[in-house]
């Protein structure tokens, strides 16, 4: 019997989020995604529970779009669908009266006017996220003395101060800083891909 590629034959998650009884992949989604939205949210000037109540607001939002949702990378990117979940998600947030119902089916198309600060934030935020999440993997799969190194570099330390303080050489701390940011790439660009479909 051939050998499966899980890679062909494994769905994608925006591809299974079609199915809102599909608890595991709103999950994974939620897992993946819940960081990004609720920063953006902050960031744009919400308190942390209002932050949050947007957050539930946008997987509200998605939830009852998602069904009839046909991603076509042809028409745009997820992630600025995505973006445009919160950003209405956000705008309803801060129109809600106090205490009052929270709207869930004001279509997207009639959210708040694009915003360029807010559009810069959430390319920020994206790229961000997708480094944060490369850099969860990087932390469980680099052995602790190498991160070392490459977390001291990254604070700034020079090349030959890191090499005295292990006793290696620079070209070996060099390495290693390059091993690493390789892998965090490598990994960026694989989330990228899942997250498109591609």
């Amino acid at each position: 019997m051939p050998a499966v590629d899980p890679e062909v034959t494994r769905p994608t998650l925006i591809g299974r989020l079609g199915d809102p009884g599909d608890a595991a992949a709103w999950y994974e989604f939620d897992r993946q995604y819940r960081d990004l939205i609720v920063r953006l949210c902050r960031s744009r000037g919400l308190h942390p529970a209002d932050a949050e109540d947007a957050h539930q607001l946008t997987l509200l939002k998605l939830v009852r779009i998602m069904p009839g949702f046909v991603y076509d990378p042809a028409r745009g990117r997820f992630r600025s669908y995505l973006y445009r979940a919160v950003r209405s998600a956000i705008a309803d947030t801060r129109e809600r009266p106090i205490g009052g119902p929270t709207p869930v089916d004001i279509a997207l198309t009639a959210e708040a006017a694009a915003d360029p600060a807010s559009e810069l934030a959430w390319e920020r935020e994206w790229r961000d996220h997708h480094l944060r999440m490369a850099m969860t993997t990087v932390r469980r799969t680099f052995d602790p003395r190498s991160l070392e190194m490459f977390d001291r570099l990254l604070a700034g330390e020079s090349t030959a101060a890191v090499a005295g303080e292990f006793g290696t050489t620079e070209q070996a701390v060099h390495k290693v800083k390059q091993r690493v940011r390789d892998r965090l790439r490598a990994l960026v660009e694989q989330q990228i891909r899942d997250e498109e479909g591609r």
